[in-house]
């Protein structure tokens, strides 16, 4: 591995986090996928040796309840599900070099040979633990089967994660009040021994590894709260049969736990390219043994995972840490979150079926927000890009100036291109470049539209429609510079949008293909000859909007109507497992109780200015902020440290409950709240320049 800017010698292996077999695919999914894509497709573009993989994720306790609700196996639950992602990702212009899955024979194999060196090492033990087990059905219930209090938070939580709460990763055990998914039934702790691998044997390597990573910083601080405090052990062995058995296992009935086989998978499917494709052109051993640049693009849910237990395991079984890790923030839609049980949200194949191109969403995607931050997505939002930015800038300066070379010369005038020309390239090529390297998705396309920009501007500058009668060596000239900046959009907006950008390369007669070019074909003269172009980018009309929004609060409806009848005949249904993922996504009723209005003058709410955010110590989701309220400043602890970059904060506004009870959370004092709205904690804030410590009325 190296830290060196891309290009570098060494091979890169680019991966995107493993999506779970366990349910279809909308446009929020999509964004890490998406991401990764492009980061692949534009390190080759600088000529960085790269392949892209990843896999469906099939093991776990979520596919094996699902499964037996639908009285099938959990791998034909899961090889379904998996079939269905293999086909939906190339329709997104998303190319995996290879795309396996976790149960197939390589992955197995690779899984079972680290285990066997992580023991052989001395990093695996033997210890007895406390493990949630239901009488009723006879049966121990690993992670998702068993659920019950976090007892950090004392927010409701499922065995492996308090997902309602503080966010925490939670070993078996752990949970409080445990009850049976299978029965409903209180469950008992029994005595269980397991394997757990030695992570705090790895601490400092740790330490020295976080302060190495690069990527988003999100990835970067999070995991420093368990890097820099008491780094748990990590029991790795579940009381399941669906599964990797644990190598060796005798007669216990033990598979590896998911996040061990999981990420193994990255260096499974890189063998298998090697595989099929031979290591002269693609050798994983180098990469993931010597010296490979590993980036690996996730969502930020599970940073933890890919920064403390994965290059933990990869150092103790000798194999190369990432050198990156890319965590993006979440989707939301309309400003609320997807729910996939009450079908709101835009599905992957909803999306293709209403008829537009891939490359829109994947522009919307890859340039609306940094890679870190939160995305709302809404149909407006979506035509407003569109037409504003791909049709109105990009696509006007691509139509106008190739028809007006078309038109007057048959294609590219004979003269070489102009110094400014050449030297606005050159820039937009290294905002490019700069872009990869700063793991930037947003900012390498939108040196382009940048760029594209230059474009209309050099045309209405020297209107050369004007000077094909009084100049036309001047003319030519501004002709040949468009058509040059033509092409290097062609090379440098492939990565973002690959199916119009082969377009685009075909319109101007240039043989192969775009995805074969590198940044110095951006400088490469033009083809001779082209024929009459035409339009690559389409305007999204107000009219076909309001047609979507329709249909997305309709679908809505209808589903809530059946979610209503269900519950009147089913009580139970309230209770299941998907409804607990989404429930928290829609609004909640009105009150019935009123408040008077003496009452609501009785909360003193401020307006605050935050001075400074830090992330507590053993909380996945709280931060320590320090609030400025004009009489004095306050420390105010907020649930909103994977929610927000804790280090853009300082000079944020923030309405603040300023006569709240004292209250101390995770052992830090908090002396007020601050108001946030929706999952999302957007901060509620003023829209004039109020001075800290205004009264809100």
């Amino acid at each position: 591995m190296s830290h060196e800017d891309f290009p570098t010698e060494h091979p890169a292996v680019v991966t995107c986090g493993l999506p779970y077999a366990n349910g279809d695919l909308h446009i929020g999914h999509l964004r890490t996928y998406v991401g990764g894509d492009i980061y692949s497709r534009s390190l080759r573009t600088l000529g960085q040796e790269t392949t892209f993989v990843s896999g469906s994720d099939m093991h776990g306790t979520p596919v094996a309840v699902n499964a037996e609700k639908e009285g099938v196996t959990p791998e034909e639950f899961a090889l379904r599900h998996h079939e269905k992602y293999e086909a939906t990702f190339p329709r997104f212009n998303i190319e995996f070099d290879n795309y396996g899955h976790t149960h197939d024979e390589t992955n197995t194999e690779l899984t079972q040979e680290i285990v066997r060196i992580l023991e052989s090492e001395g990093y695996v033990y033997e210890k007895v633990i406390q493990v949630a087990y239901d009488p009723d059905a006879d049966q121990w219930l690993p992670d998702r089967f068993v659920e019950g209090t976090c007892p950090y938070c004392g927010a409701h939580a499922r065995g492996d994660e308090c997902d309602e709460g503080c966010g925490r990763h939670l070993e078996p055990g752990e949970i409080e009040n445990p009850t049976s998914v299978r029965t409903g039934n209180r469950a008992e702790y029994r005595e269980r021994e397991h394997k757990f691998f030695a992570v705090s044997d790895l601490q400092e390597y740790l330490q020295e590894f976080i302060d190495r990573l690069e990527g988003t910083s999100n990835a970067q601080n999070q995991p420093r709260e368990w890097i820099e405090g008491e780094l748990q052990d990590w029991c790795i062995t579940r009381d399941m049969d669906w599964g990797i058995d644990y190598p060796d296992g005798g007669e216990e009935d033990f598979v590896l736990y998911v996040w061990v086989d999981a990420p193994i998978e990255y260096i499974a499917s890189t063998k298998q390219y090697t595989e099929r494709v031979g290591s002269d052109t693609f050798d994983w051993e180098q990469a993931w043994r010597t010296e490979g640049d590993i980036v690996h693009i996730i969502g930020r849910d599970i940073i933890q995972h890919h920064t403390v237990f994965w290059p933990a395991m990869l150092r103790a079984a000798g194999y190369v840490e990432p050198r990156a890790v890319m965590a993006s923030g979440f989707i939301t839609l309309n400003g609320k979150g997807f729910s996939t049980s009450r079908n709101r949200a835009v599905w992957a194949d909803e999306y293709l079926d209403e008829g537009f191109h891939p490359d829109l969403l994947r522009y919307y995607l890859a340039t609306n927000g940094g890679f870190q931050q939160d995305v709302d997505f809404s149909w407006s939002k979506f035509r407003e890009r569109v037409n504003s930015e791909l049709v109105g800038t990009v696509g006007n300066f691509l139509y106008r100036s190739m028809l007006f070379a078309y038109r007057n010369f048959e294609g590219t005038p004979d003269t070489d291109t102009s110094e400014e020309v050449e030297s606005r390239i050159e820039e937009a090529v290294a905002e490019f470049q700069a872009g990869v390297n700063d793991y930037s998705v947003r900012k390498s396309g939108n040196a382009v539209v940048r760029l594209a920009q230059f474009g209309n501007e050099y045309i209405q500058r020297n209107e050369p429609w004007r000077l094909t009668d009084e100049d036309p060596e001047a003319a030519a000239q501004v002709i040949r510079d468009c058509v040059q900046i033509a092409k290097a959009i062609a090379v440098l907006f492939y990565p973002v949008t690959p199916g119009k950008m082969q377009a685009l390369w075909e319109q101007l007669s240039e043989d192969g293909a775009v995805a074969d070019t590198g940044v110095d074909d951006a400088f490469e003269a033009p083809a001779d000859t082209f024929s009459e172009p035409e339009a690559l980018f389409e305007k999204i009309e107000d009219e076909r909007v309001e047609e979507l929004n329709e249909k997305l609060a309709e679908r809505v409806a209808a589903t809530a109507s059946e979610d209503e009848s269900e519950s009147e005949s089913d009580e139970s249904t309230a209770d299941s497992e998907e409804s607990m993922d989404d429930a928290d996504l829609e609004f909640e009723a009105i009150a019935d109780d009123r408040i008077s209005f003496e009452e609501f003058q009785n909360l003193d709410l401020r307006v605050g200015e935050i001075v400074a955010a830090e992330g507590i110590d053993g909380a996945d989701k709280l931060a320590k902020l320090t609030v400025d309220i004009g009489v004095e400043e306050r420390q105010i602890v907020a649930g909103i440290k994977q929610l927000h970059d804790l280090e853009s904060l300082p000079g944020t506004k923030a309405i603040i409950v300023a006569n709240l009870e004292q209250a101390e959370l995770f052992g830090v004092e908090s002396n007020g709240m601050l108001l946030a709205a929706g999952d999302e904690a957007d901060i509620l804030t003023t829209h004039g320049d109020a001075v800290p410590g205004t009264k809100v009325q």
